[in-house]
Order: C-alpha cells, then sequence, then structure tokens
C-alpha cells in the first residue's frame, strides 16, 4: 500500500469520525451548548474539506465543469472556530474580540468570487482552460493562509500570554492539552506554508499529502480532547458552586475514627486537640485543596509538626495523607450517592474532592471502600 493510499484511508477515516462526533454531541443535550457548537463546528469543518479532498483525489466527482472546478473553502472557517471555542472554553468571549462575522464574510466573498471565475471560464475562456481559477486558488490560499496565521496568533496570546484572562479556567483546568493542541496546530500550519511554497514555485502539490494527514491526526485528537475537557470543566463549575453553598458537604461532627486503645498518648487534651484539627479541615474545606500540607494547617494550629502528625496518626490510625484522602472519599460518597449529581463525570467529582488526577481519585477509593467509584455509583441507580 502507497503512503498516497494510507493518507487517503486516514483522511476518510477521519471524515467517518468527525460527523460521528457531530451526532453523538449533538444530542447529548446536556453537554450542548455554545462552545460544544464551536467545537462541533471546528470537526464539522475540517471533516467537509478533507471529505473534499479525499473525493477529488479519488475521483468520486461530476463530469460537470462547475463541480469540478468548485472547491469550497471550508478550511478558512475552522481557526475563527477554534477562535472561538477557546474564548467561549476560557469564558472571556466578553472580552476579547470575536472574529466569526468576518470570517464568515470573507467565505462568502470567495465563494461568490470563484462561482464568478468558474462562470467566466466556462463562457468566455477559449477550451475551458482552468489556469486562471488555478492561479486564483493559489491567491486565496495565500490570503487564507495569512488570516489563519493571524487569528491563531491571537488565541495563542490569549492561553500563553494573557493570564488574566484565564486566572478562572486554571483553577479547574491546567490547559496543558490546548497548550498541545496549540503546538499541532503550529506544525500544521507549518505544513500547510510549505506545501504552498512548493505548489507555488514547482506545481507539484503531493506535499499537501503532509498536511491532510496532519489534519487528520488533529481532528482525531481535537474531538476527543475538547469534549473531553470541556465536560470535565463544566461538571468541576457546577459542583464547587454547590460546595461553596454547602449543599453537599461532609459534617466533622459525623465523621467517627477509633483510636488505639491502648496508646498511652490518648487523653481529653489531646483528644479535644484533634477534634479542633478535624473541624478546622472540614469546616473550612481545607481537604478539597489538592497542594494541602501537613506543615501549613499545623503552623495555622500553632502546633508544632511533630505534635500534629502524632495527633493524626494516635486517633484516626492514618498518617496525614490517608487522613486526608479518607475525608475527601467521604466527600466524594456523597457526591455519588447523590441523585442529583448521577449525570456529573466521576473525574470532576474526584478532582473537585481533592484529588490532582483520575488514578490517584481511584487507588484512594478503592483503598477506604474496597471498591472503585464506577461500582459506588451504580449500587445507587
Amino acid at each position: 500500500m502507497s503512503i498516497v493510499s494510507i493518507v487517503n484511508f486516514l483522511l476518510i477515516a477521519g471524515v467517518v469520525q468527525g460527523f460521528g462526533f457531530n451526532l453523538v454531541t449533538v444530542f447529548i443535550r446536556k453537554k450542548f451548548n455554545k462552545t460544544i457548537l464551536f467545537l462541533n463546528l471546528i470537526i464539522l469543518f475540517i471533516s467537509l474539506n478533507n471529505l473534499q479532498r479525499w473525493l477529488i483525489e479519488q475521483g468520486h466527482i461530476s463530469d460537470l465543469f462547475v463541480i469540478q472546478q468548485l472547491e469550497v473553502p471550508w478550511y478558512i472557517l475552522t481557526i475563527p472556530m477554534f477562535y472561538a471555542f477557546t474564548t467561549h472554553f476560557l469564558k472571556v468571549e466578553n472580552k476579547v474580540r470575536g472574529f466569526i462575522k468576518l470570517s464568515l464574510i470573507i467565505f462568502t466573498i470567495e465563494l461568490i468570487l470563484r462561482l464568478c471565475l468558474i462562470s467566466y471560464v466556462y463562457h468566455e475562456v477559449p477550451d475551458r482552460d482552468p489556469h486562471i481559477i488555478k492561479t486564483y486558488t493559489l491567491a486565496e490560499d495565500v490570503f487564507n493562509l495569512v488570516y489563519m496565521i493571524y487569528l491563531f496568533v491571537n488565541a495563542c496570546v490569549i492561553i500563553f500570554r494573557r493570564h488574566h484572562l484565564t486566572e478562572y479556567i486554571l483553577s479547574f483546568d491546567d490547559l496543558n492539552w490546548m497548550k498541545w493542541f496549540i503546538r499541532l496546530g503550529t506544525i500544521v500550519l507549518g505544513l500547510w506554508a510549505v506545501a504552498l511554497t512548493i505548489t507555488i514555485f514547482t506545481g507539484n502539490e503531493d506535499a499537501y499529502l503532509f498536511l491532510r494527514l496532519g489534519t487528520s491526526i488533529l481532528l482525531y485528537w481535537l474531538g476527543y480532547q475538547g469534549f473531553y475537557r470541556y465536560s470535565v470543566v463544566q461538571d468541576r463549575i457546577l459542583l464547587r458552586n454547590s460546595i461553596e453553598s454547602d449543599q453537599v458537604l461532609i459534617s466533622s461532627s459525623k465523621i467517627a475514627y477509633d483510636p488505639k486503645k491502648e496508646d498511652d498518648y490518648i487523653n481529653e487534651r489531646h483528644k479535644r486537640d484533634f477534634e479542633k484539627i478535624r473541624s478546622h479541615i472540614v469546616d473550612n474545606k481545607l481537604y478539597l485543596d489538592p497542594l494541602l500540607s501537613m506543615e501549613s494547617i499545623a503552623s495555622e494550629m500553632g502546633m508544632s509538626k511533630s505534635y500534629f502528625s502524632r495527633l493524626i496518626n494516635t486517633y484516626s490510625d492514618f498518617n496525614f495523607s490517608d487522613f486526608i484522602n479518607s475525608l475527601r472519599v467521604e466527600q466524594a460518597k456523597k457526591f455519588l450517592s447523590n441523585d442529583e449529581f448521577s449525570e456529573y463525570t466521576i473525574v470532576a467529582i474526584g478532582l473537585e474532592c481533592g484529588f490532582n488526577s483520575k488514578s490517584t481519585f481511584y487507588t484512594a477509593f478503592k483503598k477506604f471502600t474496597s471498591e472503585t467509584p464506577t461500582a459506588f455509583r451504580a449500587n445507587f441507580d
């Protein structure tokens, strides 16, 4: 199988995956809003552009001159939709300039110009020589590349430079996935620039194979990451609102521990100090902080680290890390057993309960309950 065949296979496979993604997300009403709409439009326009290229490469197009020469510039709408998706994901759409209307105007003008050229060549040019259309296509590609680089740079500036705009969302998502998309997108734009340069100077379009391969990979990756990450972030925002309004929180008075009976460290004063520590951590929701440290709490309580640690070990029968994780698991159980939160992702619940990753959440949950969060939630379905 030649490299051209492989690329064309990946191209059409990416198209099928893209259309499938559109169908699935459209029918998930809980998740569908403007952010998901723009993500869907990115996937849709990449899919339409790749489908158009695949049909041309495979010769599956009409013999009509108009259809043969009508290459719709779907790709010019992908970066504007990514920019819109980025601003809505970061919740800064009202603080930055939008480019949707301008991009739609450019798209419409280019389509009209192409139709006019096709009509002119069809009726006025001897033998219907499409040379003028090919020249226009190259000029159109150059303009679109420059315009898309401009929009892409604007998106990069928001993510990498304008930190005051990303401060809010960073409390829910580290944006590393989006930064990786920017890097991959930069490579794709670079491939486009190289392919266009080679085509202009040599007329050889083989370099576009790598561009099509790059867009196919981007299509697979963005569809999953964009929807998954946004779903988690949205769930975390709603969960945090519930936490801040004290709707579903654990209570320090309902958490019981059985201290080591034989430990000579047990006495009423030490027990009261432990109760103060537990109440301070639970009532102030400190256990929800993934960066919580024993040193910081001991300092807040005016206790030495050694005394603080001894109290935790004696009265909870856990070390500090397990003690905090036990509180986080109790909080997660409250969410997982509540019907109001049955549609929320388990990952979002774990992260909002103070765990810093899905793996640490699952490990801790199974350690304290002997079952996974998924199995625990299933008991309440």
